[in-house]
């Protein structure tokens, strides 16, 4: 019999979307609770998706010139503190190691929150020259951060998994080039792979990166009425450079400051397509980054099973062939109606059902999970069928979030007018003077704050709260 804790979301999406959630990343076997809050188990079909955002960001950002390395995972207190604005801002967030065995140790050792003080601290050994920049370095690691907001697996944790970019420039040009072919890789990943829709835009000074210049940062809403900050690229300037003294000199012999940058992109992406695809049967996963793309589902009785075990396994050695991942599900202890209901939970993109009836009619019945869309495909037409199927919903999925996105950004006049938009689980859209007055107000009426400035937007209006002329529209809504 089948189990009962693997089958069935026991809530609607739409009527209780955190119970939702927690429901689908378990029965789909995607994450699993762990005792420390906040650190969770990436199961394998949750990590598979992850290795299809690193493998296609890792190959991109090599066109780049930038080169993998791996720093350590513990950072002595005093790199930490070496960039004042930058420990002020992590400083909630730090995990401190302070005793080896049953040795205390001399000094604390901070868990790697992020990477930037002890890699430049490496970094300012090795510049020397304009001849050592540009000088672009990644690292795949997970990091650590004491959050003490009420933990979401993949979306908010106190361990997770990330890419971190550093990178330094002898221009501030040239830097802030990269900064902004960075964000646009990752508009790629989001909306390329996982068919969610993003803005760019640059961060306001409250919402700026600790101790950079500035940042920018792809943002998207989700079907709970929040925003997602997606993934962030700033530009550090020559702050952290002036702290750990990574001097250059130019071409004409004079000693400068290199100019620097800091990316990153998150597990979250993947709690992000989970909210954004997933309905009241599970999980739905774009099929560029499905573990699983096709379940071949053989109908099988005493008489014909043999016959159709064969012709399943077939039309999936057939599929494999075109880069198609299959996998053919011959169990026989349970029903083809659980079989089902168990693959749609785990959001397998096309299920394939074949019987003996359908190898008479040299047929079988194609649905898609995204749909429910039945068809009735001839099996000499199925290898061509199935990556067709599969990049039609691919785009069919970017193209419903996109409306979404666009059904939920709201444009508002009036201060009272942005209050009640968010209060209705949407974003708004206004001019504003990015000030701190401002964004304490949004967060004390709204619960609210700025997302972005979208580039693409940006024109002059009067600002909602206080009437001023101003060039800045902002995005504004409730986030995780």
């Amino acid at each position: 019999m089948a189990k009962e804790e693997t089958q069935g979301i026991t809530v609607k999406k739409s009527s209780d979307i955190s119970e939702w959630y927690t429901q689908v990343i378990q029965k789909a076997e995607l994450a699993e609770y762990t005792d420390v809050s906040g650190c969770i188990i990436y199961r394998p079909r949750s990590y598979a998706i992850w290795e299809k955002i690193v493998e296609f960001f890792d190959k991109e950002i090599k066109k780049l010139g930038v080169q993998n390395s791996y720093f350590p995972l513990l950072i002595p207190e005093k790199l930490l503190k070496k960039e004042a604005a930058h420990v002020a801002g992590f400083a909630p967030e730090v995990a401190w190691v302070t005793q080896g065995g049953d040795t205390v140790l001399s000094e604390r050792l901070a868990v790697r929150p992020t990477s930037e003080t002890i890699m430049y601290d490496a970094y300012s050994k090795w510049v020397r020259s304009y001849r050592d920049l540009p000088l672009k370095l990644n690292q795949w690691c997970s990091v650590v951060r004491w959050e003490f907001k009420h933990a979401v697996p993949f979306l908010r944790g106190r361990e997770f998994l990330w890419q971190e970019g550093h990178t330094a420039f002898a221009t501030r040009k040239a830097a802030e080039e990269e900064v902004r072919d960075i964000l646009r890789l990752y508009k790629r990943v989001y909306e390329e792979l996982l068919a969610v829709p993003v803005i760019e835009g640059i961060k306001t000074e409250d919402e700026k990166f600790a101790g950079g210049d500035y940042t920018t940062s792809i943002e998207t809403i989700v079907p709970s009425g929040k925003a997602l900050q997606a993934a962030t690229s700033h530009h550090l300037g020559q702050n952290f450079a002036k702290s750990f003294n990574i001097e250059f000199l130019n071409e004409a012999g004079e000693k400068e400051f290199a100019h620097q940058n800091s990316w990153g992109i998150t597990t979250r992406s993947i709690g992000t397509m989970i909210l954004m695809h997933g309905d009241d049967k599970g999980v739905v996963i774009p099929p560029k980054v499905s573990p699983l793309q096709v379940v071949i589902v053989p109908i099988m009785f005493d008489d014909t099973k043999a016959k159709v075990i064969a012709e399943a396994k077939r039309l999936g050695d057939d599929l494999r062939k075109h880069n198609v991942s299959i996998f053919v599900d011959e169990r026989d202890n349970y029903t083809p109606g659980w079989k089902f209901n168990e693959w749609e939970l785990k959001g397998v993109c096309l299920r394939v059902e074949i019987g003996p009836k359908d190898i008479d009619k040299n047929q079988v019945v194609v649905v898609r999970r995204d749909t429910g869309k039945k068809e009735f495909v001839k099996i000499s037409d199925l290898s061509k069928f199935v990556p067709s199927e599969l990049d039609r919903m691919q785009q069919d999925l970017l193209l419903k979030a996109k409306q979404f996105l666009a059904d939920n950004i709201v444009d508002v006049k009036s201060w009272d007018e942005l209050v009640q938009v968010i209060e209705k689980k949407k974003v708004a859209r206004a001019n504003f003077l990015p000030t701190k007055e401002f964004a304490d107000k949004l967060k004390t009426d709204a619960g609210a704050k700025c997302l972005n400035m979208p580039f693409d937007n940006q024109k002059q209006g009067f600002c909602i709260l206080t009437g001023k002329v101003t060039n800045h529209v902002g995005l504004f809504g409730r986030t995780y």
